[in-house]
């Protein structure tokens, strides 16, 4: 594994899933980063999220700026972003990610309510927010959602 926990075989990932599509169409992958200061939160969510054969885990970070550097080099097509972490913390990422991957859809993935940082969040530049008390198969089809056409389609 590399440092953003990348797949080693075969060298770099290929690029984004659906190049060349345009928004709403579908992809036969979603290529998804993890960004989490609690690995086994991060394994546990690659398992969940891996159960769907259309999403696919490209990396992971423990903090912001390591997110941004992995989201950058993986060409990810969606981040599910902690709020609370340590050095860089999720409301300072998504700017920057945002500035960085415009393309990137950010989902914020918290155990703080949405009724509590759902707007901070979406002001900031996030796609979406979902908690962390969400079910697996809510959690796979915010992902989803993200990468479809922005009326929700």
């Amino acid at each position: 594994m590399t440092p953003f926990g990348m797949s080693t075989d075969g060298g770099q990932e290929q690029g984004p899933a659906g190049l060349g599509q345009g928004i709403g169409e579908k992809r036969d992958t979603i290529r998804v980063f993890l960004c989490d200061d609690v690995p086994e939160f991060r394994a546990l969510m690659r398992f969940a999220l891996e159960e769907d054969p259309v999403l696919h885990v490209v990396g992971e970070a423990g903090d912001g700026e390591t997110a941004i550097e992995g989201v950058v080099s993986t060409a990810a097509d969606v981040i599910l972003l902690d709020l609370a972490m340590p050095d860089r913390d999720g409301l300072e990422t998504i700017p920057r990610l945002r500035e960085a991957a415009p393309s990137c859809s950010i989902i914020v993935l918290s155990g703080f309510s949405e009724a509590r940082m759902g707007t901070q969040v979406r002001d900031a530049g996030a796609n979406g927010y979902v908690e962390k008390g969400e079910s697996f198969a809510g959690i796979r089809r915010a992902v989803r959602r993200a990468t479809a056409a922005p009326d929700g389609g």
